[in-house]
């Protein structure tokens, strides 16, 4: 059936809003964090994917990194594994990791890897141990409590944080025109598994790779001011204030830490967008309005 007059000037202006873009970020990298509702929902699941695949299409090079909690917290379930939390973080036993392992790096892996292929894209899963991609260390948690001269030090297992990223193993890849899907499984110097927050991993691969953005989606529009309305066009200085005059705090601190991170060390612009829209990480790269926070050393 033919399009009327009305909705062919609408697509007309689609893709004229979109060419600038387009033309502008042609051969730069997009580190993508992909979470959230936009990884349990189906449709959010196959519009995430053709919005990557288009990304490769106009030629772009995006890089995925996933994470997959509640998938593990559902397996732990199901083998009767009790989980346990320390300041939002799962303590990993040998037991526990061997099955973040499988669920991460076998699993929803693949399943992001299928997603992407069977809607026209070439992508190739990995982990972080996959050619020592990651290089982590065990992550040290201290805890403060009245009354102790030094903080408690808290083991929590196999978490780690990173230490290295080898990005020949992520060129690799995008040279042979592929898309890299990265679990956030690191690997230690003898060679023992890491459980890295998917974020921080996302984080540092964006700082390596100087990337053009890092995009980390959400359940949430984006920072909120006081107010309740979303802020964004924010330099680091503004994050900054926000945090210090507490308008940042509780579960999204960490999340706009490691943006604002990235954004310190080299990367063109952070955005924390709303996971839960249709299209959201073309709508944030390819249109004027966007649907998150943008935070950016450009006025």
């Amino acid at each position: 059936m033919a399009l009327n007059r009305d909705d062919a000037m609408n697509i007309a202006k689609v893709l004229t809003e979109a060419l600038p873009y387009i033309q502008r970020f042609t051969g730069k990298t997009v580190v993508i964090k992909y979470g959230g509702n936009a990884m349990t929902d189906e449709r959010l699941q196959n519009s995430f994917a053709r919005d990557v695949v288009l990304m490769k299409t106009v030629g772009m090079n995006p890089v995925v990194v996933h994470g997959g909690g509640p998938q593990i917290g559902q397996l732990l379930q199901r083998l009767n594994i009790q989980s346990e939390f320390v300041d939002g973080m799962r303590v990993t036993d040998s037991q526990t990791m061997d099955v973040v392992e499988m669920v991460l790096g076998a699993t929803v892996n693949k399943q992001i890897v299928n997603l992407i292929n069977h809607n026209g894209g070439h992508a190739i899963g990995v982990t972080g141990k996959d050619g020592r991609l990651i290089r982590a260390r065990k992550l040290k948690v201290a805890r403060n409590a009245p009354g102790m001269q030094a903080p408690e030090i808290i083991d929590i297992g196999h978490v780690g944080e990173v230490e290295s990223i080898n990005r020949q193993v992520i060129d690799a890849l995008i040279n042979s025109d592929f898309i890299p899907v990265i679990a956030p499984i690191g690997v230690g110097p003898s060679g023992e598994s890491y459980n890295i927050n998917a974020d921080l991993v996302a984080g540092k691969i964006a700082e390596v790779l100087q990337a053009e953005k890092l995009m980390l989606l959400t359940n949430v529009a984006g920072l909120q001011g006081k107010d309740g309305n979303v802020l964004t066009g924010l330099t680091p200085r503004q994050v900054d204030e926000l945090i210090a005059d507490g308008t940042i705090y509780g579960g999204m601190l960490p999340k706009i830490s490691c943006a604002l991170g990235a954004v310190k060390m080299g990367v063109k612009s952070s955005h924390i967008i709303d996971g839960r829209v249709m299209h959201a990480v073309l709508l944030e790269i390819f249109t004027d309005a966007g649907v998150g926070t943008l935070i950016s050393n450009e006025p």
